[in-house]
């Protein structure tokens, strides 16, 4: 025993009046075998196949990595502490040097500051369809200063957190599994209403992948300069990938339309000429 306390005292790093011993490295290794041990075990059983069904994966995410930041904060502090830091007088001390610092990661701070709002909040989860600034994604990962996203192009997206909190987000996930799409149409001056709203929802009806039949919907939507403008609208579970499905309608709708001597209008103009106008 005597000389496991011998061992444990002795000094493997020394300079002036500080002197870093083997019982201290003992601590910061017992502390990071035992935060990494606690997280696995949170990890396990907030994502177990047994678990409640309740519990959303997001919302297990969100909280797990909200508790993730809190127990490695801790863990700092007591390393810290092990080796003779105290973290009280460190954080007197350097409040100084905290506010410049501040200062100059402004936005930084405000990106986790963001991180903290969304994963508490859980307004947006892993798995969310969002638009943002025009563009769609699907939320990968939500971290404490940027959110990992993937475009509809296959493409890895490092978002800002301040991006989501402070912009006009839409969140197709976040009411139903399924949401209404449009398409717009014009056609020719002259054709029959009626038919042509018939063949738009038999377009839509014809695709495989539209939720609930029985919604489809063709409209008049307005009477424009060169066409009557026409509105398709239907549902789908396919958020993600509506614009394959968009652009498969589309066909059905421009053959539908072929084959029946429906014309699609473009923009035109007509000229009239006066011919009594006196010299």
């Amino acid at each position: 025993m005597e000389t496991l306390n011998q061992i444990l005292e002795s000094e493997i790093f020394n300079f002036r009046s500080y002197a870093l011993k083997v019982s201290q490295l003992v601590s910061i290794l017992v502390i990071i075998v035992v935060t990494k041990l606690i997280l696995w075990v949170l990890k396990k059983a907030f994502f177990s196949k047994n678990k409640s069904s309740k519990i959303k994966t997001g919302s297990a995410y969100a909280l797990l990595k909200i508790i993730k930041y809190v127990v490695w904060i801790i863990a700092i502090a007591l390393v810290l502490e092990s080796i003779g830091i105290k973290v009280t007088l460190l954080i007197a001390g350097s409040a100084a040097l905290l506010v410049g610092i501040g200062l100059g990661l402004q936005q930084t701070f405000n990106d986790v500051i963001s991180g903290i709002i969304l994963l508490s909040e859980r307004s947006i989860e892993v798995g969310d369809v969002l638009e943002i600034d025009n563009d769609v994604v699907i939320i990968e990962s939500i971290g404490l200063r940027t959110s990992k996203a993937m475009n509809r192009d296959d493409i890895s997206i490092i978002i800002p957190n301040s991006l989501i909190t402070t912009s006009k987000v839409i969140n197709w996930s976040h009411q139903s599994h399924q949401t209404r799409f449009k398409i717009n149409v014009g056609v020719a001056y002259g054709s029959d209403v009626d038919f042509v709203i018939k063949n738009l929802e038999k377009s839509a009806f014809e695709h495989p992948e539209i939720h609930n039949k029985k919604l489809i919907e063709a409209r008049l939507l307005n009477f424009g300069s060169s066409s009557l403008d026409f509105q398709l609208l239907f549902f789908s579970s396919n958020i993600f990938r509506i614009g394959k499905m968009k652009s498969d309608i589309r066909r059905l709708i421009n053959k539908n339309f072929t084959n029946n001597n429906i014309v699609i209008a473009f923009p035109q103009m007509d000229l009239h000429f006066k011919s009594d106008i006196p010299k």
